[in-house]
């Protein structure tokens, strides 16, 4: 059974991960909002690179799973600080970021911070900007006024308990965002959505994907597929795709993304 272990990032937060030795390019698994590393997606595509052989590794935001800290304490930036040092310390050389969801907005963010160790990205129903444009924007004049006023709103969930939003999340969100400003991606990068994902809606793909800018972007839609995009054949698609940007990256060598 693979073991957890902990790191210490700069901020003085402990993150917990697994990782798993192999070759490079290595993948990063980049989890959803009040997700953890034990997710299906996640441990499928563990024993898939255990198989072929690729260094991979999955981590708790903090927050989130084993890793310290109260969910309701975070934000964005803090868990993209995690995200960065988890790549910084935990890996060597370059990675392909597999993002689902916040995930996915993770992964741009990392982009931007450290695009020099990311030789390729896949996303998986990635939620860019969702704090600002589906939670925020979403939010009637009443709700708006709850969460100013006391520092947080419950939202249902499908998935278990609500998800407690804090005013914290939503205003620091704002210093994230990744679709008002360029966002080049200069490596090669998939899109994954299923178009009856009630959560992230496809038009989020397609804005995203007119968006970016980079020498290899496309966007797959599979048609029916939700927004845990775990059954069988998406998590087949999921290894196919990232044996695809593996194959582009290494064929690319050095100089893909500089």
């Amino acid at each position: 059974m693979a073991k957890t272990e902990f790191l210490s990032t700069p901020q003085g937060r402990r993150i917990a991960y697994v990782r798993t030795a192999g070759r490079s390019p290595g993948i990063v698994f980049l989890g959803g909002f009040k997700s953890d590393m034990e997710g299906t997606k996640a441990v499928h595509l563990e024993a898939w690179a255990r198989r072929t052989g690729r260094a991979f590794l999955r981590f708790d935001y903090s927050g989130h799973g084993q890793s310290s800290g109260a969910f309701t304490d975070g934000a964005i930036g803090d868990w993209a600080e995690d995200a960065a040092a988890a790549i910084a310390e935990l890996t060597e050389g370059p990675q392909v970021l597999v993002g689902s969801s916040m995930g996915g907005w993770i992964s741009l963010l990392m982009a931007r911070a450290v695009p020099n160790r990311i030789a390729g990205m896949v996303t998986i129903a990635a939620a860019p900007d969702f704090t600002e444009d589906s939670m925020w924007a979403g939010f009637d004049d009443a709700r708006r006024a709850e969460l100013m006023e006391k520092g947080q709103v419950a939202l249902p969930s499908e998935y278990g308990e609500p998800y407690i939003i804090t005013r914290r999340l939503i205003e620091e969100g704002r210093h994230s965002l990744v679709l008002r400003d360029p966002l080049r991606l200069p490596f090669p990068v998939r899109f994954l959505q299923g178009t009856a994902d009630a959560d992230v809606d496809r038009s989020v793909a397609l804005r995203l994907l007119d968006h970016a800018e980079g020498p290899d972007m496309r966007l797959t839609l599979v048609d029916g597929a939700d927004h845990r995009f775990s059954d069988p054949e998406c998590l087949a698609l999921i290894e196919t795709t990232v044996e695809e940007v593996l194959a582009l990256s290494e064929a690319s060598g050095p100089g893909y993304n500089e």
